[in-house]
């Protein structure tokens, strides 16, 4: 049943595609302060938090507002969204990092709480757009399940973000077919593909464990490829894609240490050729 619905996720998504091309790129940990750097790989989308910030952007950059903040609409939220209203350079708001409805693993953010935020931007802060990246409640890479979570039917959310990391050191590492196993099962839980922001994997090391057990690997560029050719193929024209992470968070590895990776991020983000299309490893 999953391998019939990602062939029919994939067709619908070269077909929307056919004449589209992601022309959005961001970069988890890309701020103000190294913006120019980023935009010299084609990165054109920042991640920020304050109107400083925002402002201090290259020409031609967009903002992607993080929020994280917990309750709905409250005044707290819509003291940190006003300043940003009417600024040209705001693409839209990240208003949660992998959510938890249950509260199980971290705060309890509930749908209707992301929607009371959402349709306030939406009704405030016109075009801007609302995103979150979904927490994978199945008990693998592999089984992932997003169901009963969030959705555009309970949260009003524009976008999406989807992370399997393949890239790990547990028993299932390095296995591209998560990635499909993953959009099968945002599409089943009530998110359309064209909602769907591909988050690709470019850290490895540091602190971070796996939900097996593991530790995330820094990718070689051919597996950064083939991770990138493998989103593609399933979601050609998302309105943005993600690189996580430009910054260390734990200790870790991340993009700005690696100019091997930031040629491959390059070559995508501009439409140039670091290496040849890759479905391997």
């Amino acid at each position: 049943m999953k391998i019939a619905l990602f062939a029919v996720i994939a067709l619908v998504a070269r077909i929307a595609g056919a004449s589209a091309q992601t022309t959005l790129h961001y970069a988890s940990g890309l701020g103000a302060s190294d913006a120019r750097a980023g935009a010299e790989l084609g990165f054109n989308m920042a991640d920020v938090g304050d109107l400083a910030s925002l402002n201090a952007l290259p020409q031609g950059m967009k903002g992607l507002i993080w929020l994280g903040i917990k309750g709905g609409a409250t005044t707290e939220f819509q003291n940190k969204v006003k300043p940003f209203i009417g600024n040209a350079k705001v693409f839209g708001f990240y208003l949660w990092d992998e959510p938890d409805p249950t509260g199980r693993y971290g705060e309890l953010i509930t749908p209707s709480s992301l929607k009371e935020q959402s349709d306030w931007i939406h009704q405030n802060v016109p075009g801007a757009k609302t995103f979150i990246v979904l927490m994978n409640m199945g008990s693998s890479n592999a089984r992932p399940d997003y169901k009963n979570t969030y959705n555009p039917a309970n949260t009003g959310i524009d976008l999406y973000g989807l992370d399997p990391y393949p890239f790990r050191t547990d028993a299932a590492a390095s296995n591209l077919n998560d990635i499909d196993a993953a959009v099968a099962a945002a599409v089943q839980a009530g998110i359309p593909a064209g909602k769907i922001v591909p988050v690709f994997q470019a850290f490895g090391g540091g602190t971070f464990k796996t939900a097996e057990g593991g530790k995330y690997v820094v990718p070689t560029p051919k597996q950064l490829q083939a991770l990138i050719d493998r989103w593609t193929t399933i979601t050609p024209s998302p309105e943005f894609d993600f690189v996580y992470s430009w910054g260390n968070q734990q200790g870790d590895t991340a993009l700005r240490d690696r100019p091997e990776l930031q040629a491959v991020c390059k070559a995508h983000n501009t439409g140039g050729a670091a290496l040849g299309p890759s479905r391997g490893q």
